[in-house]
């Protein structure tokens, strides 16, 4: 397996794999959003490879607002992460973490967060088991006007 910070070269394998993770987006959209942010400073896109084959992504950026439990700014955070099933409990996701992590060290950072929701009880337990602390719970609330 190998760990690749994605160039405008791996945008179609890196969309295709995020079409997976959020299927109500289109492509064409999703593809600009991850090109205009390997643009940013502020934003990283990893991919993980195994046999030429896409088989996970990580995007994580800096974020300079407050985040739920820190005490630094900015801090890096983990966006999105999706490892294709057949491919998953083998490290894959640690990895690209860990890229993550490195990138926000590389920025300055002094820690990294993440968030899932309530109900994603194996995203929650796939953020403890790599090291990540539960900050707190939140529900969010809107309505029209």
């Amino acid at each position: 397996m190998n760990i690749l910070r994605v160039t405008s070269e791996q945008l179609q394998v890196l969309t295709e794999l995020a079409l997976l993770l959020w299927p109500r987006h289109a492509f064409d959209e999703l593809k600009e959003e991850f090109s205009e942010l390997l643009t940013q400073g502020e934003a990283a896109l990893f991919l993980a490879t195994k046999d030429r084959k896409g088989i996970g992504f990580a995007h994580c950026q800096l974020r300079h607002d407050y985040v739920e439990g820190t005490e630094s700014s900015p801090v890096g955070y983990l966006e999105g992460i999706f490892v294709r099933e057949e491919y998953r409990n083998h490290g894959v996701a640690r990895a690209l973490v860990e890229a993550c992590e490195d990138w926000a060290r590389e920025q300055g950072c002094s820690e990294f967060a993440s968030d899932c929701e309530l109900t994603n009880t194996m995203s929650l337990k796939f953020h403890l088991s790599i090291g990540f602390e539960e900050a707190n719970r939140n529900i969010h609330f809107c309505k029209k006007l």
